[in-house]
């Protein structure tokens, strides 16, 4: 008997080396120590209360052949039937055809007869009621009844595991597709905005023309470096600010102030790209007039991990293609990376527009 216990611990071993192989996808769940409570504690301490001692001096080979089923049908549960119930149509009837065969295996094997004692009129339980079963029938049956639950219980609790990883796992790949098409609609918004400003400019014959059109240049370069990149330095973002404030101011006149105020505790910390960008665009784009006046607050402040953003404008009734198209990505991109960790709150009044941004970095 020690033997065999040696064996079956030498596989368990064995099996759970094989669950935690760095080289191979992985699940995080206890599955693998419930395994190793059950088989060399819970199993073995049920197997006590019946005396399989004696059973092993009188009948070693049925004692050994009932263990080694018991622990077979254990795994062959955890790993193959309970996961083929998961599986679609055709493998779940693979399934139960291998629950039908665990059963009739089980039946064969209590059906052997190694004895056959007489019957006691002052017999209870099980004995009573089934007067034909003798005790290591019982045994059989009754270690089989518990082996089916745990491996059951266990199965099910690791397909548990793997399913909500799998849906974890489509579910942050369906929000980076999102992310990538709301980063792709807003370039071109961009640089269309930006692109008729600089016509503007030129039309104009403004002299400053020129360094509008450089600014626009590094601007561009900044968008196609952060292209690939699903994060940036909040510096770099807030230098990415400061050039575009500079090259919008080019165009206005002294009826337009601007009042940008940026203060970063900690520059390191990492931002999505081009996301603050619309909000300031926006200013640009809906607070100026050239014949009143109004002003343009813009503010970025960052610190313990926390950056706060906000942006107020006069409203000046101008109508352009996509006006609405930039604040609404923006909007569904925090959702989409700051669930719970961002509030976003837009408000306007007759005359002024205010954006209220507060993100968790950390």
């Amino acid at each position: 008997m020690a033997n065999t216990q040696a064996v079956i611990i030498y596989l368990i071993i064995k099996y759970l080396t094989l669950q935690n192989n760095p080289f191979k996808p992985s699940v995080k769940n206890i599955s693998p120590y419930i395994d190793l409570v059950f088989c060399i504690i819970v199993l073995p301490m049920m197997m006590l209360i019946f005396p399989i001692e004696r059973w092993m001096h009188n009948f070693p080979w049925y004692v050994i052949a009932m263990v080694v089923w018991l622990y077979g049908l254990y795994f062959t549960n955890r790993l193959v039937t309970v996961p083929s119930l998961f599986k679609g149509r055709r493998s779940a009837t693979a399934g139960v055809i291998g629950i039908a065969v665990s059963l009739l295996v089980t039946y064969g094997l209590s059906r052997v007869m190694l004895y056959t004692p007489k019957l006691n009129i002052h017999d209870v339980g099980i004995a009573r009621v089934f007067p034909y079963m003798q005790p290591y029938q019982q045994a059989v049956w009754s270690l089989f009844m518990i082996v089916e639950a745990f491996s059951f219980a266990v199965g099910l609790l690791t397909q548990t595991n793997i399913l909500r990883a799998y849906r974890r796992r489509v579910e942050a790949e369906r929000d980076h597709a999102v992310i990538e098409i709301y980063r792709a609609q807003i370039k071109p918004h961009f640089m269309f905005n930006t692109l008729n400003s600089l016509y503007g400019l030129f039309l104009t014959g403004n002299e400053r023309a020129l360094e509008s059109l450089e600014k626009f240049i590094s601007m561009m370069r900044y968008v196609h470096t952060t292209s690939t990149r699903n994060f940036v330095p909040l510096c770099d973002e807030a230098d990415y600010i400061r050039r575009f404030v500079d090259l919008q101011s080019l165009r206005l006149t002294d009826k337009t102030t601007v009042d940008l105020h940026i203060d970063i505790a900690d520059g390191r910390v990492m931002v999505p790209p081009m996301l603050l960008v619309t909000f300031v665009e926006n200013c640009f784009k809906h607070g100026v007039s050239p014949v009143e006046h109004s002003t343009i607050r813009i503010s970025l402040r960052e610190s313990n991990g926390v950056m706060t953003f906000n942006t107020s404008n006069r409203i000046f009734p101008v109508r352009r293609i996509g006006e609405h198209m930039g604040i609404e990505n923006c909007r569904k991109r925090l959702e989409l990376l700051y669930p719970g960790r961002h509030d976003l709150a837009i408000n306007c009044d007759e005359t002024n527009f205010y954006v209220e941004l507060s993100i968790n970095l950390e």
